[in-house]
């Protein structure tokens, strides 16, 4: 555990007590401050209790004698409306910070040296932040990752000198974090997201764009409006600024030409590694976490060839166009996390034959805006609630079966697809659907769809997982 020892002696309360609020509370306490915490549910507040946190209603409390109020998250800060606890930290002047700014500060004060990449943007940041992580630590660097991936960040060893922290950052996080200062931040993309928390897109942006304005060096995606004006913006203030980009051949910076990454200095481009027979990286989304992945380690003083390895080792994540067996030329992925048809587009764009388990409880627009990629689907195998309008949506140009149930549809797209005379197949799970209708969540539903796999004869799974 980080010990947030910047508030020894001071009085801090604490708002939200999820998995991340308890262990600010802890670090907080053990760095020798005077914490008042409060939740409100009850089950979170007595689970502090347990943890021996002093729990009081913060609506009881004497904020004129607080000197922070620390955060989850989770709970608004500006909209819909503030929550009280901000209304009444405001009204006494209480400055409001989170996990991620704690972590910030402890890091000045410990070891300011030690290397911190932070990663956010609206697609890609667990990913990347996955990635680089994995890259760093194949290459035999002291690596710890966390934020909103994993572990909460005041849960990761204390700040060294040669120690690299590899944090995701939600625009919530960010928020909370006024004086976040990383050795290297990634800012991948935006696209309208989190408004009902943050007001406009143009507070969304302003938000996401203070990571890589702190940041010593900023990479920041260019291929859509909003990055390109960030990076423009930055570079007139005199910032350090990497561009990247999947669709533009830059003079100065990190393109995709096909599945070779290039880094360009004033017009002369070099390729550095290959996504080539990368099957964790597939796609161009993929493309785009790689090339960030390639500018922050080169900043860190990673070779091309140690870059090389680690992406050629990546495993990808879990429930995240996993990987998770072949039998024969069929591979199986599993995208569960695919909740709704812009999560599925990305799957359904990397593969060329697909045998596609889609359906589970709708989201509004089902999966209308898919009908380009139908081609590439050589059979559906509908779920859930969804199956009645996904098949009317398919209609009669593609083929497709109501399954049911994902063990059924593995079962059959897996029968279909092995007479497939194709090169290579996949059986794909990318339900375009959330997973309420029959799953608790999408990982359960996600799990669901490895057993079946696992289940079937013949069937060798990928990077040692089974």
């Amino acid at each position: 555990m980080i010990l947030a020892s910047t508030f020894d002696g001071k009085r801090v309360a604490v708002f939200g007590l999820g998995g991340s609020g308890l262990v600010t509370a802890c670090a907080l306490v053990e760095g020798g401050a005077a914490v008042t915490a409060w939740d409100d549910n009850p089950e979170s507040v007595e689970r502090a209790n347990d943890e021996g946190i002093s729990t009081t209603d913060l609506r009881e409390v004497d904020w004129s004698a607080l000197n922070a109020l620390v955060l989850a998250p989770g709970v608004p800060l500006t909209h819909p409306r503030p929550h009280w606890t901000v209304d009444l930290a405001r009204d006494n002047g209480v400055e409001i910070i989170g996990d991620i700014e704690l972590f910030a500060r402890e890091r000045r004060v410990r070891a300011p040296e030690a290397p911190f990449i932070a990663v956010t943007g609206t697609n890609g940041k667990s990913t990347t932040t996955a990635l680089i992580s994995h890259v760093l630590k194949s290459a035999g660097r002291d690596t710890q990752m966390g934020g909103n991936i994993g572990r909460a960040v005041l849960s990761l060893d204390r700040p060294e000198a040669e120690r690299h922290y590899v944090v995701e950052c939600s625009s919530y996080q960010i928020d909370l974090a006024p004086t976040l200062d990383p050795t290297v931040g990634i800012l991948l993309n935006l696209s309208p997201d989190h408004l009902d928390r943050h007001g406009t897109m143009e507070r969304y942006v302003a938000i996401k764009e203070r990571l890589v304005a702190g940041s010593a060096a900023a990479i920041v995606g260019v291929d859509d409006e909003h990055g390109a004006a960030v990076a423009d913006r930055l570079e007139r203030a005199g910032r350090k600024v990497v561009r990247i980009s999947v669709s533009q051949t830059l003079e100065t910076g990190y393109f995709a030409h096909g599945a070779e990454l290039v880094h360009a200095e004033a017009g002369r481009a070099e390729p550095l590694v290959s996504l080539h027979g990368v099957g964790s990286l597939r796609g161009l989304h993929n493309a785009q976490n790689a090339l960030a992945a390639l500018a922050a380690c080169r900043i860190s003083g990673l070779s091309s060839e140690e870059i090389q390895a680690g992406f050629e080792s990546f495993p990808g994540l879990v429930h995240r166009m996993e990987q998770v067996a072949r039998r024969g030329q069929v591979l199986f992925v599993n995208d569960s996390k695919a909740t709704n048809a812009d999560a599925s587009a990305p799957a359904l764009s990397s593969f060329s034959r697909i045998y596609w388990i889609v359906g589970g409880l709708p989201k509004e627009g089902g999966i209308e805006k898919l009908r380009p990629l139908f081609p590439r689907v050589a059979k559906a195998y509908l779920v859930g609630e969804a199956a009645p309008a996904f098949a009317a949506t398919l209609g009669e140009g593609t083929s497709y079966e109501i399954s049911g149930t994902v063990a059924a549809a593995v079962e059959h797209a897996a029968r279909d697809a092995q007479d497939d005379p194709a090169e290579e197949v996949v059986v794909l799970l990318s339900p375009a659907c959330a997973s309420f209708d029959q799953f608790r969540n999408f990982e359960i539903r996600g799990e669901a769809f490895r057993e079946a796999v696992f289940s079937l004869a013949g069937v060798e799974a990928i990077g040692g997982k089974g």
